[in-house]
C-alpha cells in the first residue's frame, strides 16, 4: 500500500472535531466558579513541600501531608475569608527513616511534646485569582506571622465526589530558627522555602 499524504491529511482533519469536543478539566482557575460556603481540607490532595540548602551540596526536601482544617469563603467578599489548617508532624515525609527520626527529636520538631503545627489566617487581600494570606503559624509551641502568596488553581464540581471543590497553590519563605528549629544553622540554611498545594471540598448544606 502506498502512503498517501492527501489521505493522511484528510484523516487528521476528520479526527480534529473529536479532540475539540473532549471534555474540559473539571477544575478551572476562574473566580466565577467558586461557590460560597465552608470547605474542609481534602487530606489526600493537600501537601506542603519545604526545602533547605544542605551545606551547599544539595537542596533537601520534605513534605507535610495528612492535614485537616477549614476554609470559609465567599467570592463576593474574599477579604472575609477564614483559613485554619492543622499540620500533624507525623505526616512528615523525608528521604530516609533515620532522617525522619532525627527530625522528630528535640533537635528539631520534638514530636512527643509538639505533635502538631497550625496555621490560622488573620487577613486576606485578594486580587483576581491571586491573594496574599497573612496568618499565624505555630510550630514547636512558637507562633509567628507568615504571609502566603496564594493563587487559585481550580474550582468546580468534583466529578467523583460531586462536592464543590477549590484548589490553591501558595508559596512562602520562613526562618526555621524563628520556631526553635535552628539546629545546624548556618551550615544548613535557616531560610525554608515552602510550596503548598491545597484542595478543599465544600461541606454539604
Amino acid at each position: 500500500m502506498r502512503f498517501s499524504p492527501i489521505a493522511a491529511a484528510a484523516a487528521i482533519l476528520l479526527a480534529t472535531p473529536a479532540f475539540a469536543q473532549a471534555p474540559e478539566m473539571p477544575g478551572q482557575p476562574e473566580a466565577a466558579r467558586v461557590a460560597a460556603g465552608t470547605y474542609k481540607v481534602d487530606p489526600h490532595h493537600t501537601q506542603a513541600v519545604w526545602s533547605v540548602d544542605h551545606m551547599g551540596f544539595s537542596t533537601l526536601y520534605g513534605m507535610f501531608g495528612e492535614m485537616s482544617g477549614t476554609l470559609t469563603l465567599d467570592p463576593a467578599n474574599l477579604s472575609a475569608a477564614k483559613l485554619a489548617i492543622d499540620i500533624p508532624i507525623s505526616g512528615l515525609t523525608v528521604t530516609s527513616s533515620d532522617f525522619a527520626t532525627h527530625l522528630a527529636s528535640a533537635d528539631f520538631f520534638e514530636v512527643e511534646k509538639y505533635p502538631a503545627g497550625r496555621f490560622v489566617s488573620t487577613s486576606v487581600v485578594a486580587d483576581g485569582t491571586k491573594a496574599k494570606i497573612t496568618g499565624d503559624l505555630t510550630l514547636k509551641g512558637v507562633t509567628k506571622p507568615v504571609v502566603l502568596e496564594a493563587e487559585l488553581m481550580g474550582a468546580g464540581a468534583n466529578p467523583m465526589s460531586k462536592a464543590q471543590t477549590v484548589g490553591f497553590t501558595a508559596t512562602s519563605t520562613i526562618k526555621r530558627s524563628d520556631f526553635n528549629l535552628g539546629y545546624a544553622v548556618p551550615v544548613v540554611s535557616d531560610e525554608v522555602e515552602l510550596k503548598i498545594t491545597a484542595a478543599f471540598e465544600r461541606e454539604a448544606d
